[in-house]
C-alpha cells in the first residue's frame, strides 16, 4: 500500500481540526515512504518556523523508521544516537510531533506536526497515528 494524496488529506484535516479544538496554531504535512512530502498545511498564523519543523518531522520519522519521541531518548547524551541530529543536512528532528504511518509492518508515510509545545505536538502525532490506523487505512 502507497501513500496517496486522498490519504494525506483525511488525515490533516482531522488532525488540524484537533488542533484548533486544544488551540493550537499547527503545521502538518504528510510524506510518503520516501521522506517526500505529499501534503503540507499551515493553519492561519502558523508560526513560519513551523513549516521546516513539520517537514523533517516528517521525514526525520521514514528516515529512522521511529517517531520523534522514540528518537529522543536514543539521542541523548549517552545514547546508542546521540549526535544524530547533526546528520542528513541537519534534517534530523529529535523532539515529538513526528510519527511513522504504517501499514502492517511497513512505513508507507510520515507525519509531521509542529506549533504548539513539544506535549502538544506528540499529542497530535500520537492523534494522527491513531486516525490513521483506524479510520484511513
Amino acid at each position: 500500500k502507497e501513500m496517496t494524496l486522498a490519504m494525506a488529506e483525511k488525515l490533516s484535516s482531522a488532525v488540524l481540526a484537533e488542533a484548533k479544538r486544544i488551540g493550537v496554531k499547527a503545521v502538518v504535512c504528510v510524506s510518503d515512504a520516501a521522506g517526500n512530502p505529499k501534503l503540507i498545511k499551515c493553519m492561519d498564523d502558523a508560526y513560519i518556523a513551523s513549516y521546516d519543523v513539520a517537514f523533517n518531522k516528517a521525514y526525520t520519522v521514514v528516515a529512522l523508521k521511529m517517531s520523534t519521541s522514540t528518537l529522543k531518548n536514543l539521542s541523548q547524551p549517552g545514547e546508542s544516537l546521540y549526535g544524530i541530529q547533526f546528520t542528513n543536512q541537519g534534517k534530523i528532528v529529535i523532539f515529538g510531533g513526528g510519527v511513522p504511518l504504517m501499514c502492517g509492518d511497513n512505513v508507507i508515510g510520515g507525519f509531521g506536526v509542529s506549533g504548539g509545545s513539544e506535549e502538544q505536538d506528540t499529542y497530535l502525532g500520537d492523534f494522527a497515528a491513531r486516525v490513521f490506523e483506524e479510520e484511513i487505512l
